[in-house]
């Protein structure tokens, strides 16, 4: 390595005025440079941590400085940033395996499929080795307990569908690319359906139900939806036409997966690493980016507040993280900006992973306190503004910051973190460790024996298509409208109607209405009646994205 990739700024070192004492770390380090030792003592903390690599300073590896990040401090976000091939992909890999070591479960979104590899040991070799030795690190071969998931079952994995009910007017507006006003529209939609008892399991209910409210017999139910004029209808249906012929009815459905399956631990105590398999679906990246904030959303509005814990109850990983805010309306990352900075009290960590802190709003990024930057290139102009923005991030350095982050190797990394008291730790060159899961992904017939062998398969592999807004808007009403259609359901009857297998629970057989109960069914008394069984059952329970709340 050449010393300049590591070489701090003008004016350190021995030309500077004395500074106070270094707080005291190991023996052995104590005979560091005294800025390496400086740095070094911001991560010498007393509880649990997860070891990150070996100091780099002025061209060389420090091994006794070793670079770590708190355990209680991964529920206050971060990023992992750099440039694509400089290692962030093993950086993940190597988080989340001392993670599931220390019982905390985590979920990885595996864009490129090179992630399943985090359940099988991994192989060692002189790279690994040399590497290992270089950062003091005892090295070996161990794989972690994962799930493999995949969208809508489309690539290997256990499908992961959500309900258009649950997926909520505002995620579903930015997959359809909907403008503000269509996006407050579609919201007045859901809450029609909401309050008209309509359940919205799949695409066609949706479709459905504003095919219902553009034509002749449907029109006069726009009139008690302020806002929402024919035209804008019919625009909303025309997209929605056009999204489910483009093959994208299989992630919306049921069974709907319960995000709870992301929270567990195996049999001896290590977390669960769920990797959602997202190879198949590159060629959709809102999507896919969208689908990931319903997951973190579900988890936001489910969970209950336990405030500071000595440890997460998830961490969470956002692979690719530009695609959720290209494009993005102003209420919908609003509402990224309230989830990210509430959930971190619900126990969750969630950690962004992009090319350039640029490419996450301001409001998001002054949320991550734990920063692993990568190496940046600068071959344009536009590379090198973004070059000088990152650098802005930092906290002030002993380093040369343009300099190094223009320099670094790959598996090598700028590092700021924060300390057990909640303050951001001296930044610090860092070489990262080896994981010692398997550094690529599994073997095709591995990766298929693993999913099928799940007990996770049997409960969400096979699609249910139950009666819901679809069918009850097709059958003979009568010419009576939604209003009169019996049988709406709210979310928990929802979840009722659904066995754990995925199969359909037995429907009771319901009686044709008395004249007492058309009587009561009617006015006052069925508005009320409609207004608990829909408006609590939905409508207050919707988040911040406007998704529907599910009873744990």
């Amino acid at each position: 390595m050449s010393d300049r990739k590591t070489t701090p700024k003008a004016g350190t070192g021995a030309g500077t005025a004395p500074r106070a004492a270094a707080p005291e770390v190991s023996a052995r380090a104590a005979a560091l440079p005294r800025e390496a030792l400086e740095i070094a003592a911001g991560y010498a903390f007393t509880g649990p941590a997860l070891h990150l690599g070996a100091l780099l300073w002025e061209g060389g590896c420090l091994p006794d400085a070793q670079i770590r990040v708190p355990l209680s401090m991964l529920n206050r976000h971060g990023l992992v940033a750099g440039a694509t091939g400089t290692g962030k992909t093993k950086t993940l890999q190597l988080i989340a395996e001392q993670l599931s070591a220390q019982g905390v479960p985590v979920f990885l979104a595996d864009v490129k499929g090179d992630l399943s590899g985090v359940s099988a040991p991994g192989q060692p070799g002189d790279k690994v080795g040399a590497r290992a030795a270089e950062v003091q690190q005892r090295w070996a071969a161990k794989g972690c307990p994962a799930e493999f998931y995949a969208l809508g079952g489309i690539g290997r994995g256990i499908p992961v569908r959500a309900t258009i009910t649950s997926f909520g007017p505002v995620l579903l507006s930015k997959v359809l690319r909907l403008n503000p006003t269509q996006e407050q529209s579609l919201g007045l939609i859901f809450h029609y359906a909401d309050t008209k008892g309509l359940e919205l399991v799949d695409l066609k209910d949706l479709r459905a139900v504003v095919a219902f409210l553009t034509s002749d017999e449907g029109k006069g139910e726009l009139k008690g939806i302020g806002g929402l004029s024919t035209a804008t209808a019919g625009v909303i249906l025309r997209s929605l036409t056009a999204f489910e012929a483009q093959g994208m009815a299989d992630f919306f459905g049921e069974p709907e997966f319960d995000t709870g399956e992301l929270l567990r631990t195996a049999e001896d105590g290590r977390g669960v690493v769920s990797v959602l398999e997202l190879a198949a679906v590159q060629d959709r990246p809102r999507l896919f980016s969208t689908f990931l904030m319903w997951l973190l959303a579900d988890l936001f509005h489910d969970l209950p507040e336990v405030g500071d814990a000595d440890r997460p109850k998830l961490v969470f990983f956002f692979d690719e993280a530009h695609l959720l805010f290209d494009d993005a309306s102003e209420a919908f990352l609003d509402a990224i900006t309230q989830t990210v900075r509430l959930i971190r009290s619900k126990g969750v960590g969630v950690f962004f992973v992009t090319q350039t802190p640029k490419d996450v709003p301001a409001d998001v990024l002054g949320q991550l306190g734990n920063r692993i930057q990568h190496a940046l290139r600068a071959f344009t102009p536009d590379d090198q503004k973004a070059l000088k923005a990152t650098v802005r991030t930092f906290p002030n350095s002993a380093y040369d910051l343009e300099e190094l982050l223009t320099g670094l190797g790959t598996g090598e990394a700028v590092v700021t973190v924060l300390s057990e008291k909640g303050a951001p730790t001296p930044v610090a060159a860092t070489r990262l460790r080896a994981p010692e899961s398997l550094m690529g992904p599994l073997d095709a017939a591995e990766l298929e024996r693993a999913v099928t062998s799940s007990a996770l398969y049997g409960r969400y592999a096979q699609a249910v298509d139950r009666e819901s807004a679809y069918e009850r808007l097709q059958a003979p009403r009568g010419g009576k409208g939604p209003d009169e259609i019996r049988g709406g359901k709210g979310p928990d009857e929802i979840r009722e109607a659904v066995g754990g297998a995925g199969e359909p629970r037995a429907r009771q057989q319901k009686e044709q209405p008395s004249v007492v109960e058309q009587v009561v069914g009617s006015g006052m008394f069925k508005s009320l009646a409609r207004s608990i069984g829909t408006q609590i059952g939905r409508e207050i329970t919707r988040s911040v994205f406007g998704t529907a709340r599910r009873r744990r």
